[in-house]
């Protein structure tokens, strides 16, 4: 893979700005055999600050299946300060990244997928200001959080209820720290849903996550909180084939709701994380859902993301064809 100029940008923001990488620290980057070019770069320069940089390789033949057989690394990561889980598929809905964060280790999610070709790291996304994004993600939260139901709609005919009774709502930025350690780049606020409550119609015209970007869109429906139809265009049959791929009825399940805060990101199909993290955009992120604040297990996680929601939380607007409704818009500027 040639490394393109902002390749090494990208590997500051996320080791000085993100996470704060210190002489001394102990760091740990999971990663895997097809991104291992991209995390040697970023294991020099930390070890360049001073820190003491270990490398955990997945095997080849690594699928989502297996993250959750992390028993024999979960002794190592306990051994570090900052984890940097940078495999091909995202690690963040794990129990075992949950026993870590718990543990004090400060954990980003960077998941490398990417369909053009390009190491995630040259990405411009990268380079939203994470203060911004806070700021939008606690004017989401303060009403998500008090809510019961949130209500979606879309002007193509999206209309999704999701029941969210004991679950709290929070977000990632980027940056460790403003979220207990645990964050990821994927700029959105996520919810664990409850995994039986989420009724009504997608209509899916943003991306497939790691599958790429919807050419046409299609209608998928849930009835208490599983996936039970999917419209069978050319896209709804490659979303179709793929959730049977997981061999696990448990991925059919909604485990999270997200909402993108990045307003550097585009939903094109390039990159799993810049689709899902674009502002004005929601995803439904099915099965796995335990880092998240769900209690739901599979042998996955996958987000399939629509265009230009209108939310509601209980009765009150808080989205409006995906823009943020604010008590006051001239205080907020889009970046």
């Amino acid at each position: 893979m040639l490394m393109h100029r902002n390749f090494r940008r990208g590997i500051k923001i996320i080791v000085d700005k993100w996470l704060n990488i210190r002489s001394g620290e102990a760091v740990l980057i999971i990663t895997d055999v097809q991104h291992w070019d991209e995390m040697k770069e970023v294991q020099k320069y930390a070890q360049s600050l001073g820190a003491r940089v270990d490398v955990r390789m997945l095997p080849s033949d690594y699928t989502q299946s297996m993250s959750d057989n992390f028993d024999e690394l979960a002794d190592v990561m306990q051994n570090h300060e900052v984890i940097i889980g940078a495999t091909h598929y995202s690690l963040v809905t794990t129990e075992v990244v949950k026993r870590a964060v718990r543990g004090g280790s400060r954990f980003l999610s960077l998941p490398m997928a990417t369909n053009d070709k390009r190491s995630i790291l040259e990405y411009g996304f990268l380079t939203m200001n994470t203060d911004k994004a806070r700021i939008k993600a606690h004017l989401l939260l303060k009403h998500i959080n008090e809510s019961t139901v949130i209500n979606i709609t879309t002007r193509k005919g999206t209309d999704l209820k999701f029941r969210k009774i004991g679950r709290k709502a929070s977000y990632f930025n980027g940056k460790a720290k403003d979220n207990k350690g645990f964050t990821s780049s994927s700029f959105e606020v996520y919810l664990a849903v409850e995994e039986d409550q989420t009724f009504g119609e997608c209509v899916v015209d943003g991306s497939l996550g790691y599958l790429g970007k919807v050419g046409k869109p299609f209608k998928i429906h849930f009835d208490s909180g599983r996936l039970v139809d999917i419209e069978q265009n050319e896209f709804g049959r490659t979303l179709d084939k793929y959730m049977k791929s997981f061999n696990d009825e448990r991925i059919y399940h909604v485990g999270e709701l997200g909402i993108g805060l990045n307003t550097y990101s585009k939903c094109e199909g390039r990159c799993y994380i810049e689709d899902e993290s674009a502002y004005g955009t929601a995803h439904i992120g099915f099965g796995r859902n335990n880092a998240l604040g769900g209690n739901f297990d599979a042998n996955g996680h996958f987000d399939i993301v629509f265009r230009e929601p209108t939310i509601y939380a209980d009765n009150r607007l808080i989205m409006d064809k995906g823009s943020i409704v604010l008590p006051d818009p001239q205080s907020w500027s889009p970046h």
